[in-house]
């Protein structure tokens, strides 16, 4: 029966080819807009690091001064170098790294004698021993440095696939030194084709789009004072520290400039470690360095990103306007199968008095308009493969990431049919209450 369905709807669509075209039209464009946002939207929200989200947390103390504390407020974003090293040394998480982002001047160190080649700016991260292991960073040769490097400023580094193909003209670049703002360092390890969906790990230098290509120890980048990039929020002036651009840098400075992300791969650990948090702003509030009372918070990558709204406001109205727009698309859709399906009232009324019942009309004239759905779907796919062409040419720095892939190509079929046979259900259902006699007698 249903590929008698099947030709039935393929002799009312031919039959009436402008109505027919008009419907797949009003469908297409109505889901191509909607695929296009939906796609963009979930490429913005997916997981960047699936499997691992829930076991990795951003760190969260309060060390301001009292003045502007707020019962129940947010805690300072960051942390001191203090608190972070603290931190990093108490070592109760299963792994911890302490971070910052920065910004380098690199070149290959070449032999004596050898032309001189124009160093190659680029985005850098100093962080610690467990930022490989904790993030999946994976590398194509090498390794990461230790903790003994770590603790030691060793002068080493790990660097990009794409950067060991542009400073050596290959990947085997372990070994090889490398100069980082005039400092001979020894690379250790290369990464892999490495780049998360969003910069999850440090939103102060950018959320999407940002992509890192020097890695090295923090200790090293705090005692080569290498650029740094990203937030700094000072209350004070450093007792010891020299009063000029690298202030900051020193033990005891009263500014937050420094990320700091624990893995904790059980519950009980997480509620351990945010107890840990607690006790130890207490005692520093004791110490008089923290003023306020104990403020912490724990999030998971995913609550963080949400927190932090990751997500442009106008991806989300672009949407809400996309699906209201599909809706309008839908009740044209609807007005139009209507139509067409009343007019075809005399022919219905023949089935219907040769034996057919009515919910094989019901379902005849719901092939028929999940047939339109097929071909608006496939209207729509081009449509919003256009629409994600358009939003990749965008200034934005979410635009790389405007792809239909799998899942979402599914989807687009997915939602054209389903909006086909949701339009198709009160026609259908008119058209199946028609009486035949009636209809026999009017012709």
């Amino acid at each position: 029966m249903l590929a008698y369905y099947l030709d039935l709807a393929w002799r009312s669509l031919r039959r009436h080819v402008v109505l027919t075209a008009l419907m797949i039209l009003t469908l297409g464009f109505g889901v191509g807009a909607s695929m296009t946002t939906l796609t963009v939207l979930h490429a913005l929200s997916r997981d960047p690091i699936p499997g691992k989200s829930h076991k990795l947390f951003f760190v969260q103390l309060d060390p301001r001064k009292l003045a502007g504390y707020v019962p129940g407020g947010e805690p300072e974003g960051q942390l001191t170098r203090l608190d972070a090293e603290a931190l990093l040394r108490a070592g109760r998480a299963d792994r911890q790294a302490m971070m910052v982002g920065g910004n380098v001047g690199v070149e290959p160190v070449r032999d004596p004698g050898a032309a001189a080649l124009p160093a190659t700016y680029v985005d850098a991260r100093w962080t610690s021993a467990d930022f490989f292991p904790m993030f999946d960073v994976p590398f194509a040769a090498g390794r990461g440095w230790t903790v003994v490097e770590d603790e030691a400023a060793a002068r080493v580094v790990v660097i990009t696939r794409e950067l060991a193909d542009k400073l050596f003209g290959t990947v085997d670049a372990v070994g090889k030194s490398v100069r980082v703002n005039d400092t001979a360092m020894r690379v250790v390890g290369v990464l892999d084709a490495w780049q998360p969906p969003s910069h999850f790990y440090d939103l102060s230098v950018g959320t999407f789009g940002v992509a890192e290509q020097v890695f090295a120890p923090f200790s090293t980048s705090v005692a080569l004072k290498l650029g740094r990039s990203g937030d700094v929020n000072c209350w004070a002036h450093s007792v010891t520290a020299a009063k000029d651009d690298d202030w900051v840098y020193a033990l005891d400075a009263p500014c937050a400039w420094i990320l700091f992300w624990v893995e904790l791969d059980r519950p009980e650990r997480v509620a351990a470690y945010r107890d840990f948090l607690i006790d130890y702003s207490i005692e520093q509030h004791k110490a008089g360095r923290f003023e306020r009372p104990p403020t912490v918070a724990l999030r998971d990558v995913l609550a963080w990103l949400d927190h932090k709204q990751v997500v442009p406001d106008e991806v989300h109205l672009q949407t809400a306007v996309a699906l209201g727009f599909l809706a309008v698309c839908l009740i044209n859709t609807v007005g139009l199968l209507l139509t067409k399906f009343l007019r075809r009232s005399p022919a219905l009324g023949v089935r219907r008095a040769l034996g057919a019942s009515r919910r094989a009309i019901f379902v005849q004239l719901l092939v028929e308009a999940g047939m339109v759905g097929v071909a608006g779907g496939v209207l729509g796919l081009g449509l919003a493969w256009l629409g994600l062409l358009a939003v990749r040419h965008q200034p934005t720095d979410y635009a790389p990431l405007a792809h239909l892939d799998l899942p979402m190509l599914g989807a687009t079929i997915a939602l054209a049919i389903a909006s086909s046979l949701l339009a198709g259900v009160v026609p259908a259902w008119r058209g199946c209450q028609l009486p035949p006699a009636i209809q026999l007698k009017s012709q």
